[in-house]
């Protein structure tokens, strides 16, 4: 009876054991979604405003591939840019300056930056890489940035385009230019006049773009009456400034991180973060009002700008689905409508999208906003290709936006966006998991080579119990 007991108890144990690692390898392959990471925290669909409900002085939105404005609002009004004014900044900077090296932070370029400057935080006789000013013009909108950057251009542009020189810049002037435009000698514009020069060189620009209602004064944007725009004018230097890569790279950076100089002796000295919320949330203008889809499918980045005088401001740049890329403005958001600075922009974002996508539905970059940017949306507007996030992923049928796309026809076997298939669970966590999955077989191999010893051992240890019972019955009869 002992023996019988005993091999009881073994095989309740080694039950036990099987039904374990068994529930191990099933919530191991079966119960942990191998497809995607979702960020999805309960946020609720929400509607952008109609245009007509959409409070700002003017916007519009220009298609740089056709050369069209494809909706607009005041398109050629006056308005006060605000730190918008530091994407003619950026770009004239990216032309004239090696991102590798180090301007120095000089006192002129520190003066007349009071408590209500936004600011990188640089010092006087501060030594700073060229990328790292073009990170605090761009992100935390340094006024002290764009003036260290503009003084460090009109260096570079004396030096490149000396007068007398046969070199000229895109523009078609050389250094001789600022000479007879401001009557100076190139030392004293030197020493005492770079900004002033500077300014020169952006409206110079401006008039090369086509801007015919823009007139720059500083490089920052700080309010003066003869430094001012228009939605329209923005759009094209906007555009202009996108055919550049580096560009680009730094209106889609979502922060970042300084490193240390000889004043900040430290790294990580300080963190700063776009201000442009709708690049961490674009899913908030893939649809209208009425819930039409709006065929976005990216938002590269942009530029926002806010001063008393100016209201609020952003100019973006986003690339539809049909591979056309959209520059859009919206400008002179009251201070009354701050709050609402995101979804109106997303408002005109989506209306000028949609419209772009009716004049020419023809699907060249498949996906949805989110398959491009990871973004804390509803369930619905979750990516659906992210090799970012999941490791392995395949772009089923899905193309990756490109800056310059090309016409491609739509596949005719071309899946439906909303019947995608994520595949099965086990081939994707086999294939995403080959370790993992490598050690789980052996489990299960071990188990069923595990559960033939027992069965076998088992039955000969019943066996023998039952001839030894026998025995004893027979001796005692």
């Amino acid at each position: 009876m002992n023996i019988i007991k005993g091999s009881k108890s073994l095989i309740k144990t080694a039950a036990a054991f099987v039904a374990a690692v068994f529930v191990i390898c099933y919530l191991a392959l079966f119960g942990i979604p191998a497809t995607k990471v979702n960020a999805d925290v309960g946020q609720p669909d929400i509607p952008v405003p109609a245009l007509s409900d959409v409070h700002c002085a003017s916007y519009c939105v220009y298609d740089k591939t056709t050369g069209y404005i494809v909706i607009s609002m005041n398109p050629d009004d006056r308005i006060y840019p605000a730190s918008m004014t530091k994407i003619m900044t950026c770009l004239l900077s990216l032309e004239l300056l090696d991102t590798s090296t180090k301007l120095e932070v000089s006192p002129s370029a520190l003066a007349g930056l009071d408590a209500d400057s936004s600011l990188m935080g640089v010092l006087e006789g501060e030594k700073v890489k060229v990328s790292e000013l073009l990170y605090g013009l761009m992100l935390p909108s340094g006024n002290d940035a764009a003036n260290v950057l503009g003084e460090g251009c009109i260096d570079a542009f004396f030096e490149k385009y000396p007068a007398g020189g046969s070199a000229v810049n895109a523009d078609g002037v050389n250094a001789q230019y600022l000479l007879d435009t401001m009557h100076d000698s190139q030392d004293h514009i030197l020493s005492s006049r770079k900004l002033e020069a500077f300014a020169l060189l952006m409206n110079l620009r401006a008039d090369t773009l086509g801007c015919k209602g823009t007139h720059f004064v500083n490089a920052c944007g700080l309010p003066d009456d003869n430094h001012y725009t228009t939605a329209y004018d923005l759009t094209l230097i906007m555009a202009a400034a996108s055919e550049i890569d580096d560009f680009n790279t730094l209106i889609s950076a979502p922060s970042h991180v300084f490193v240390g100089t000889n004043r900040h002796k430290a790294d990580a000295w300080s963190y700063v973060k776009n201000s442009n919320y709708l690049l961490y949330d674009p899913w908030l203008a893939s649809k209208t009002a009425n819930g039409t889809d709006s065929h976005l499918s990216a938002v590269i980045g942009g530029k926002t700008g806010t001063t008393s005088q100016a209201g609020k401001g952003l100019t973006i740049y986003t690339v539809n689905e049909n591979g056309h890329e959209l520059m859009i403005s919206i400008c002179g958001i009251p201070q009354d409508y701050y709050f609402y600075t995101t979804m109106y922009l997303a408002s005109v974002t989506a209306y000028g999208n949609l419209a772009c996508w009716e004049s020419d539905p023809v699907t060249r970059v498949y996906g949805t906003t989110g398959d491009y940017r990871w973004v804390n949306a509803p369930q619905s507007e979750q990516p659906v290709f992210d090799p970012l996030i999941n490791p392995g992923d395949e772009p089923k049928g899905f193309d990756l936006v490109t800056q310059t796309p090309s016409p491609t026809p739509v596949p005719a076997d071309a899946v439906p966006e909303e019947e995608v298939e994520t595949g099965d669970n086990l081939e994707l966590f086999i294939k995403h998991n080959p370790v993992v999955s490598g050690v789980i077989g052996g489990l299960i191999l071990l188990i069923s080579v595990l559960n033939i010893v027992l069965w076998v051992r088992i039955n000969r240890i019943k066996h023998s119990a039952v001839r030894r019972a026998k025995k004893i019955e027979t001796k005692k009869n």
